[in-house]
Formats: structure tokens, sequence, C-alpha cells
């Protein structure tokens, strides 16, 4: 082996520090252009060119996903992924970073691509499209993408600093009744309120919540409910997320939730229609070995960790299945930008910020130190 660990950490140093004006730029080029679940064009197009650019063999368009990407360099045999998510939400754009995520993956492959055969390491860096919704990471997960890895790390922002989300099970549907219509003044008798469905519906998971744990959560929005006053609503549709404490746990409350639906067909007659958007997300189980390796790095770089208070209630990502398979973390970014947080667009603001350019930098360092210290020790967390 050609550098010691110190050395090796400051080759990476150097080279993402060498590399800053096309990371932060790339951030926020990912962050003028927010593309959703799926539809990431021109995001994965510019992870992978910048990937392309330092010598990784790059896939664009794999594993069935037209936006997914799989770049690789080194043929070393500790085998290390790197995570870029780069999809945005509907209207507040990327008010949950994954610019500064897309960013600091390609910046921690870029810090390790010319040490990859002193440290004997295979790096991957991994474009994983529409984890807000869509489970972009559990169909590459099904279909080889992590298969060989000895780890997987991910950054990700938030308000302030954490070592790990508090990553729950999440299942995401569509639900939709379909009633008749009629003229809700002269004839009302003669139509099936598909709205009122819905509405019975709600009340029902209002009520089932006082025989549920608090860490069983039951969210959604009414997407639509009619379209004029005078006319029993024909159809209806809502969107939801049922949130519990594992895949166990998920399953049994999506049944529960399920029968609150079916009392809104049976009490009005309307014809009910249930869809999964996507795969059920699993709880986030970060391993506890390699996410100490990576905060020591945090913390050398001079970030801080504040003790949170206790109850805050988990987020969801589908690097929780990716952790079910291979030892894996998911640590948090602290951008200093209270009250502001993640799913506001206060925090899409936040994600420009000198701030959330040098959590690019900080972020990239720390999961590049945190792979030449599993290659210079031997050690992968299980």
């Amino acid at each position: 082996m050609t550098f010691s660990r110190s050395g090796a950490k400051n080759a990476v140093q150097r080279r993402v520090h060498e590399s800053a004006q096309p990371l932060v730029g790339l951030s926020h080029r990912i962050h003028a252009h927010p593309e959703l679940a799926f539809a990431e064009e021109r995001a994965s197009a510019w992870v992978a060119d910048a990937l392309s650019t330092a010598g990784f063999d790059v896939r664009h368009g794999c594993y069935g996903l037209p936006t997914a990407v799989r770049a690789t360099v080194g043929s070393g045999p500790l085998h290390i992924g790197l995570c870029a998510e780069y999809d945005a939400l509907p209207d507040i754009g990327h008010a949950c970073g994954h610019n500064i995520i897309a960013a600091a993956a390609v910046g921690a492959g870029l810090g390790l691509a010319d040490l990859v055969d002193d440290l004997g390491l295979t790096v991957t860096v991994l474009g994983t499209p529409a984890e807000e919704g869509g489970g972009g990471k559990v169909f590459m997960l099904d279909r080889g993408a992590f298969d060989g890895l000895d780890a997987a790390m991910m950054v990700h922002p938030a308000a302030v600093e954490t070592t790990a989300m508090p990553g729950v099970a999440t299942a995401q549907f569509d639900v939709s009744y379909r009633g008749k219509p009629a003229h809700a003044g002269m004839r009302p008798e003669l139509g099936i309120n598909a709205a009122d469905a819905l509405t019975i519906a709600q009340v029902a998971i209002g009520l089932l919540r006082q025989q549920t744990r608090g860490v069983d959560l039951v969210q959604g929005i009414v997407t639509e409910a009619g379209s004029a006053a005078n006319v029993i609503p024909e159809s209806s549709r809502g969107r939801w997320i049922v949130r519990s404490d594992s895949p166990e746990a998920l399953a049994q409350l999506k049944q529960r939730v399920q029968r609150c639906f079916e009392a809104g067909a049976l009490g009005t007659g309307a014809e009910l229609t249930t869809c999964p958007l996507g795969p059920d997300y699993a709880d986030l189980r970060p391993d506890a070995e390699l996410l100490a390796l990576y905060r020591a790095n945090a913390e050398a770089l001079g970030r801080t960790f504040p003790e949170l208070p206790a109850g805050i209630a988990g987020a969801a990502t589908d690097m929780g299945n990716v952790s079910h398979r291979i030892p894996t973390i998911h640590p948090m970014l602290g951008l200093d930008c209270h009250p502001a947080v993640n799913h506001q667009p206060e925090f899409t603001a936040a994600c420009i910020t000198p701030e959330a350019d040098r959590a690019v930098l900080d972020g990239a360092t720390a999961m590049a130190w945190t792979a030449v210290d599993l290659a210079t020790t031997g050690a992968v967390g299980g």
C-alpha cells in the first residue's frame, strides 16, 4: 500500500477541495432544475457525466430505470457503494436537499478514485431515482444493483446534524371511489356519493388513531371530491401514507386502514379501488460500527452532533430496504437553518446557501474518509 491512512485521507481531502467548484455547481444546477420521481433526466445525466469524466465506468439507464446510474472505478476486494439521490418534490422543488446528496456522493467518488488501487477498493456510485415516493432503490436492490457491495453510504441534509434519521417503514397508495352522479337538489336519492365514501373513511381513520401506537401514523390528502356542489360526486380520490416501526407492524396497520376505506364503500355503496404507489419502504437500520467511523470523520471536519430531543417522529427512505441487506449508513448533514425543516419552501432556499455548499464538501469527504478507514482496518460492520 502506497498510502498510510492519514496520507490517503489527506489525498482525499485535496481531491475534494480541488473539485469544490464543479461539485457545488452540480448541486446548484440540480437545485435549479427540479425533476420529479423517475423523470430526473437532466440530474441523472449530469451525475453520470461528472463521473464519466473522472474515469468511472458509467451505465446510465440501468436496472430497468431510465434515470438510474451505475458508475464504478477500481477492482479491489472491498466494494463500497455511494448513493446519489436527485428527485425533487412537487411544487416546492428540492425541499429535501437531494441536490446536496447527489453532489456529495459524486464528490466522495472523486475523492477515492485515484486511491482505489492502493487501498484495494472498488467504488460504485449509484444514482437512485424516485426516493420521494416510487422506491427507486427497492427496484434497484431487487434487480441486483447492491449485490456484492460490502457497505452502502449516503448523506442527507437536515436542519441539524445527526448520525441517523429515525427512518420508519412506510407504504403509500392511492384510494379512489366510484359512485353515481345525480342532481343534488332534484333527485339526490338516485346518486351514490363518492365524496361521502371518502369522508366516512377519513372519520374511521381518525377514530382508529385512538387505538394505534405512537409510532403508527396515517396521513393523507384528498385530491378529488367532485366538481360542482349541485351534482352528487361520481368519483373521489386521495393519496395516503401509512407509517410504522417495522415491516411487520406496517403490514398489520395497513390492514386496519384498508378496513376503514372498505367502511366508506360499505356505507355509501360506492366502489373502492386502492393502488400502491411503489414498493413499501422498510425501517432504516444503520450499521453501528460504520456509523461510528463516519461520525469521527465528520467531527474531524468540525461538524458537531447535538443531542436531539426524544420522541421525534421518523421520516421514510428507501435506503431502509438497503439497510436490511448490507451494512448501511444515512447520516444527516446539518444546514443550521432552523426553524426551516425538510419539505418546507424555506428548506428549499437553505439548500443552496454557503452552509449547504459546505455540507456537500464535508459530506463527500467524511464518506470517503470512512471508506479509507474500512480499507485500512478491514472492518465492515454486520
